[in-house]
């Protein structure tokens, strides 16, 4: 009786200390806005964030009359002592002797070399655009010309790249073929002393169509990479030699609309992932209208944090997120194709 009695003890023990675990990461401090009540455009789409320096952040995105248009730059706002500046025009459309080509999803990205990169892309569509990119030495103040990168080099794709090793940056990029618009991740690495690429692809036994990388750093050498897809779930793959070659892609349980995603690694090697959890619609932008924050430990279960949107309807999508020096959480994403959403909080862990 006294054995039965000490098992279901250590049972209830085990329990509370497993349901305390789960219920301790919590969101506190929680501020949101938008970077501009006054749009300089009609439409605004696919931001970007960076920190600057200690409190400092610059956020880009793309906008103009309607995404793909030709009147569409790249526009950016710095935020200092708690508020956004008046967004600026930054990149204006390419004009070429036959046509006026768009811009597409900025990327911003600092390294360690304290170059600052804004990677986009320019063309007619996802299908046929190409990869570009501007430098900055002043954190910003001004930029060198646009430098387009080499064939079949797009740069990072959507979401923000990682320094493996001083001057080594990995970027997570995919394409969209003009015939039967299939899709495939790839991986391209810059090397900063010699400007060059180098393309890597990755293994994908099953063919899944996935688009839209976002990487999160295990260890010195083990990440992992997490793609949009076509399959109503999130796409996982990994890597453990630091970047240079890529197995395991399978699915994993957590569902997306076919929509952008970002995560970031954290101080304390957790990881926070910013995703449309619903199944996606006949329409494309089905599912788009609950966007939330996930929490995980390794990458595979993730859990629900918070709703940053759950309505019935509207479209609140391509979150970019990252962790500042301060520790602090920073979350941008489009809010009905017209504002650009700033929501920070503090997690509590």
């Amino acid at each position: 009786m006294i054995s039965k009695f000490n098992y279901l003890l250590l049972f209830l023990v085990l329990m509370s200390i497993s349901c305390s675990s789960i219920k301790k990461q919590e969101a506190i401090n929680i501020t949101q806005n938008f970077i501009t009540d006054q749009p300089v455009t009609a439409n605004s789409h696919a931001s970007t964030i960076v920190e600057l320096e200690p409190n400092k952040l610059m956020a880009a995105w793309f906008g103009g009359k309607y995404e793909g248009a030709k009147d569409v730059g790249i526009y950016f706002s710095v935020y200092k002592e708690n508020k956004w500046s008046v967004p600026k025009n930054l990149v204006e459309p390419l004009i070429t002797q036959k046509d006026t080509l768009p811009c597409w999803n900025p990327v911003l990205f600092k390294s360690k070399s304290q170059k600052l990169y804004l990677f986009y892309k320019v063309g007619k569509n996802p299908r046929e655009w190409f990869g570009a990119m501007i430098v900055s030495k002043d954190n910003g103040n001004t930029w060198s010309a646009p430098k387009y990168l080499p064939k079949d080099i797009l740069g990072p794709i959507r979401n923000k790249p990682i320094e493996t090793t001083p001057g080594i940056i990995l970027c997570g990029s995919s394409t969209e073929s003009v015939s039967d618009n299939k899709w495939r991740v790839h991986v391209e690495k810059y090397t900063e002393a010699t400007d060059k690429w180098e393309k890597i692809e990755v293994e994908d036994k099953k063919e899944f169509e996935i688009i839209q990388p976002t990487f999160l750093i295990h260890s010195a050498n083990e990440i992992q990479m997490l793609s949009r897809s076509k399959h109503n779930k999130i796409i996982s793959s990994w890597s453990k030699d630091n970047g240079n070659s890529w197995q395991r892609t399978d699915s994993i349980n957590v569902v997306n609309s076919n929509s952008g995603i970002d995560a970031v690694t954290l101080t304390k090697k957790s990881f926070l992932l910013v995703n449309n959890p619903l199944r996606q619609g006949k329409d494309w932008f089905n599912g788009r209208n609950v966007l939330d924050v996930e929490y995980s430990k390794n990458g595979e279960n993730w859990k629900k944090l918070f709703d940053l949107e759950n309505q019935t309807e509207g479209e609140f999508s391509y979150p970019a997120i990252i962790q500042t020096s301060d520790h602090k959480i920073h979350i941008l994403y489009t809010y009905n194709r017209k504002y650009i959403k700033h929501v920070t909080f503090e997690l509590k862990e």
